[in-house]
């Protein structure tokens, strides 16, 4: 495990100017700034200020259901709280999208230029002789890989 010097910051590697610019161009940075309802800008001095300092923890304010309502924030129910942290598990929050979609192990017509344990396309065939059909169906009870040689 490597030794930190006292007050010395674990950060960025490279130019704060640079990382800012990048973050500002990329579009993903626009739609998560959006997503919380910040200004770009405002979201990427954010991200570059725990990006600076990796020890720095996040704040978090706990405030009670009738302080939330006072301050005209929506008070959600355990329930909705729990079906919202499902949908999140499963792609489908607005904006999320399907992340399996992006995969890219979609099966396409004729599957080409995609492997395949099937060439040709067609199902594997079981063995047509009885008594070879039985030897693997012993071999799978036993839980054995037949005879190696």
């Amino acid at each position: 495990m490597s030794q930190q010097t006292p007050g010395k910051k674990r950060g960025l590697s490279r130019p704060v100017e640079v990382v800012r610019a990048e973050l500002l161009k990329d579009p993903e940075t626009k739609r998560i700034a959006d997503a919380v309802g910040m200004k770009l800008e405002d979201y990427v001095e954010l991200v570059l200020e725990y990006a600076q300092d990796k020890d720095k923890e996040p704040m978090l304010n706990v405030v009670s259901d009738e302080e939330l309502k006072a301050n005209g924030f929506p008070v959600h129910t355990v329930e909705e709280v729990g079906e919202f942290l499902v949908a999140g598990a499963k792609g489908e929050l607005p904006g999320q999208g399907n992340p399996f979609a992006k995969s890219g192990f979609e099966v396409s017509k004729g599957g080409a230029g995609k492997p395949s344990l099937n060439p040709a396309g067609e199902a594997p065939k079981a063995p047509e002789d009885e008594a070879k059909r039985q030897e693997l169906m012993d071999q799978l009870k036993k839980g054995g890989g037949g005879t190696r040689g």
